[in-house]
C-alpha cells in the first residue's frame, strides 16, 4: 500500500455502515485518484460485517459512533469539526469516482475561485433498475446544470470549510441534509456548481419496504425545507405523472417485469413521501425537536 503523505489541505469525509461488499472498491478508487493530497476521515456507525477490516488498509482517521447516534446533519457537523482540511470533500462509502481525476475536477471550480461547493455527476451501477435509470438521467445530466430541484447532492460532493461556517447542516429532520444546505446555499448568495466530468457510480435497488423509509424521511424533511403542505391532490397528481414516465421508459427498455411494478412501486414512493411530509408539518407547527421518529422509520427498513 502506497501510503499519501498529506497536508491536511483536502479533508474527505466517509461515512460507514456495513457497506464491505462496496467499500473497498470506493476506496481503491479515491486512493487510485490523480489528487492525493487529502486526509480521510472515516465515521463508521456500528458496522458489523467486514467493513472496519477493509478500512483499516487504507491510511485514514476512524472515528466509531453508535448506530443510534446516526443522524446525518449532526455527524457531518461533527466530523467537519473533527477535519483538518479547509476544503471539505464527501464521498458516500457506496460511492465510487470512474475516472482517475475525479477528485480533482470536483475541487477544480472551488480552487480556482469560481464555486463555494460543488457536486458530481452520479451514474446508476450497471444492475440498477429501469426507473433507477431514468431518475438518475433527469437528476445527473451528461452536461449543462443539473435541474433546479437538484440543489446538491452529497455521495461525491465539495465545499469550503468558509462555506460550511456560514450554514452547517442542519438537524431538524434525519435526512436531505444535502438538499437543505444546497437550496440555502443557493438563497443566500453560493456559488453551487454540478460538475458533470467529475464522474462517479452511485445508485440503490431499493425494496419496497426499505423505499418507504427512504421516501418518508424525504418528505418529513421537505416539511422543513420547502415548506409546503402536503395534500391528497398533490400526491395523486405525482403519482400519476411519475407512473406515465416510469411506464414509458420500461416499455422502450422492454423491461416488462419494471413496468409490472411501476404502480405499486411509485405508489409506496409518494405515498410515504406524504406521510413523512405530515409529520414534519406537524412537528413545525409544534415545535417538536425530537428526530427520532423519522430515524426509526428508515433504520427499521434498511
Amino acid at each position: 500500500m502506497n501510503h499519501t503523505t498529506t497536508d491536511g489541505k483536502i479533508t474527505i469525509i466517509m461515512r460507514t455502515k456495513n457497506a464491505a461488499w462496496v467499500v473497498g472498491q470506493a476506496l481503491s478508487a479515491l486512493f487510485s485518484q490523480k489528487r492525493r493530497d487529502f486526509e480521510l476521515l472515516v465515521v463508521d456507525s456500528g458496522s458489523t460485517d467486514a467493513t472496519l477490516d477493509i478500512v483499516s488498509r487504507y491510511p485514514c482517521r476512524l472515528v466509531k459512533i453508535e448506530a443510534k447516534e446516526y443522524f446525518p446533519g449532526l455527524v457531518l457537523n461533527m466530523a467537519i469539526r473533527e477535519a483538518k482540511g479547509s476544503l471539505i470533500v464527501f464521498q458516500n462509502s457506496d460511492t465510487v469516482p470512474l475516472v482517475t481525476d475525479a477528485l480533482e475536477r470536483l475541487v477544480a471550480p472551488i480552487e480556482n475561485g469560481s464555486a463555494d461547493a460543488t457536486f458530481a455527476r452520479q451514474l446508476p451501477r450497471p444492475e440498477a433498475h429501469t426507473w433507477v435509470r431514468r431518475d438518475y438521467a433527469a437528476a445527473f445530466p451528461e452536461t449543462g446544470d443539473a435541474p433546479p430541484w437538484m440543489a446538491y447532492s452529497l455521495p461525491f460532493a465539495a465545499m469550503t470549510r468558509a462555506a460550511w461556517e456560514k450554514h452547517p447542516f442542519y438537524e431538524d429532520a434525519w435526512g436531505s441534509e444535502d438538499t437543505e444546505w444546497g437550496y440555502w446555499a443557493r438563497n443566500n448568495g453560493l456559488r453551487v456548481r454540478y460538475v458533470p466530468e467529475a464522474l462517479v457510480m452511485h445508485s440503490h435497488n431499493y425494496t419496497l419496504r426499505q423505499l418507504y423509509g427512504r421516501r418518508f424521511i424525504e418528505g418529513e424533511a421537505d416539511a422543513f425545507i420547502l415548506r409546503e403542505h402536503a395534500s391528497l391532490a398533490r400526491f395523486a397528481v405525482r403519482t400519476g405523472i411519475s407512473c406515465a414516465r416510469d411506464a414509458l421508459a420500461h416499455v422502450a427498455a422492454r423491461d416488462l417485469p419494471g413496468l409490472a411494478l411501476t404502480f405499486p412501486r411509485r405508489l409506496v414512493y409518494h405515498w410515504a413521501h406524504l406521510q413523512g411530509h405530515r409529520l414534519g408539518e406537524q412537528r413545525r407547527r409544534s415545535g417538536n425537536r425530537d428526530a427520532s421518529v423519522g430515524q426509526k422509520v428508515v433504520l427499521e427498513r434498511q
